[in-house]
């Protein structure tokens, strides 16, 4: 297919054309053709507009329009390009983009397929350093409040820039020429190009590690802008403002802003004026030390100064005679309490030190064992005298134990029926028969000897003296 629907083939062959009334186009036809028209003549094509509309994609791709006072077109920017535009674009935003004018054939819509943007007016990286400029701004992290002072007397400086530059010779040689007694930590890392903004994050990460380094210097020499960027970079911003150890900015010349100098700590114009700015906390103390110490002799002097004058018209006074008198009194009695007290602390100290020797004999081994044997001997003769007071109780008490039970058996009936006396008894009865009654003849009883019993009937009964 051609333009106006000519056909490409032999006009005489006898078929109809395309897009005549014989052989009319199809919609899809229509708009692949007009594609292919747009993509022909409008390709890589530079155009300015207003961005109105802007909406980005979860997918990634940036859709909006270009508009001017009198029309507008649709715009796609795919992921692809998106990603190496620098600024953030927004409704209103004017700009110059560059892409390929192109249908959209689904919906017949045409559009601009956008490669390259940016700001018109206000250079790309101008207008990133400025949204950055803005955001961290409002984020609080330019604040002077949270501005940190210079150590007064750093002994050791950490360096972030490249090893190889001029900056870091540049330092190195103020620092020399001070006769600054410094140690000096270089974290080297790229400081121009895509890559040098991880690296320099990286560089001030290693030194906040460092429990020696008390103050770090990020430096590089002058450039462009975009030499410059890697100290724009958000990144880069956000290790300075979260170090734990004061950071000076010292990046390109004294006209020379970047964002990272606007977060440092303190801003340098140039590397030299950081390692000057570093050295100068310690020549002010130094120097306030220097005057601090002459303002104290001259007081020290003026002040015995004055004591010398007193003192001179004290000695042609006549009361210093009666004064040195006093003194010489008050000096001799000083003298005999200080003897006094050394013979009472003597004397106390030989006590103690007697009263020690003693206590020491007595906690001696000797002395224990002299004591252990003093001490068992005299329970050895106690408790003999124990045993025979023990022994004379037990054999009193069975003498006294023998007498009774002699006793015993001598008051004893049987005792009185073995020596051949007996008892007589009622047979029927039982009862002890004690006296001889008449009545009692012919009556059984009962007699109980020593050994035995006899059963006898009375056949007399005699009273007592018959």
């Amino acid at each position: 297919m051609t333009r106006g629907g000519e056909s490409a083939g032999a006009a005489g062959d006898g078929a109809a054309r395309p897009g005549t009334r014989g052989r009319p186009f199809g919609v899809s036809e229509v708009n692949k053709a007009g594609r292919e028209i747009l993509e022909a003549d409008l390709s890589s094509i530079w155009l300015v507009g207003e961005i109105s509309n802007f909406k980005p994609h979860t997918s990634g791709h940036w859709y909006f329009s270009l508009k001017d006072e009198r029309a507008q077109i649709g715009a796609a920017m795919f992921r692809y390009a998106n990603g190496l535009v620098r600024f953030r674009p927004a409704d209103g935003m004017k700009v110059l983009v560059r892409g390929t004018v192109t249908l959209y054939e689904p919906r017949g819509s045409y559009q601009i397929v956008v490669e390259t943007m940016e700001p018109k007016g206000l250079g790309e990286l101008q207008a990133a350093f400025e949204q950055l400029k803005t955001k961290l701004r409002a984020e609080g992290l330019f604040d002077e409040g949270r501005k940190r002072p210079l150590p007064p007397l750093p002994r050791s400086v950490g360096i972030v820039t490249s090893p190889t530059g001029a900056a870091v010779r540049d330092i190195l040689r103020v620092f020399e020429r001070r006769g600054a007694d410094l140690k000096v930590l270089i974290a080297p890392c790229r400081v121009q190009g895509s890559a040098a903004a991880g690296e320099i994050v990286r560089a001030i990460g290693i030194l906040n590690e460092r429990a020696d380094t008390e103050v770090v210097i990020l430096a590089r020499g002058g450039g462009s802008l975009e030499d410059l960027w890697p100290f724009n970079e958000e990144a880069v911003a956000r290790a300075i403002a979260a170090s734990r150890i004061p950071v000076v900015s010292a990046v390109g010349h004294e006209i020379d802003f970047t964002i990272a100098d606007f977060v440092a700590d303190l801003r340098a114009p140039t590397p030299s004026a950081a390692a000057e700015m570093v050295l100068r906390s310690r020549d002010e103390l130094t120097a306030r030390v220097g005057a601090a110490r002459g303002a104290l002799g001259r007081s020290a002097r003026l002040i015995l100064s004055q004591a010398r004058g007193r003192v001179a018209r004290l000695g042609a006074d006549r009361a210093l005679a009666s004064v040195e008198s006093n003194l010489r009194g008050a000096l001799q009695r000083a003298d005999d309490l200080s003897l006094r007290l050394h013979r009472a602390i003597t004397t106390r100290l030989v006590a103690l030190r007697a009263a020690v020797d003693l206590k020491s004999q007595r906690l001696s081994p000797r002395g224990l064992m002299a004591s252990v044997s003093a001490r068992r001997e005299q329970l050895r003769s106690t408790s003999g005298l124990a045993e025979r007071a023990v022994r004379g109780r037990v054999e009193g008490a069975r003498a006294k134990l023998g007498r009774a039970a002699s006793m015993l058996q001598t008051l004893s009936p049987l005792g009185v029926l073995e020596r051949g006396y007996a008892i007589c008894h009622d047979a029927a009865s039982g009862d002890v028969i004690t006296e001889a009654h008449p009545a009692q003849i012919g009556r059984p009883v009962r007699v109980r000897l020593h050994k035995g019993s006899l059963l006898c009937d009375v056949k007399k009964a005699e009273t007592a003296g018959g």
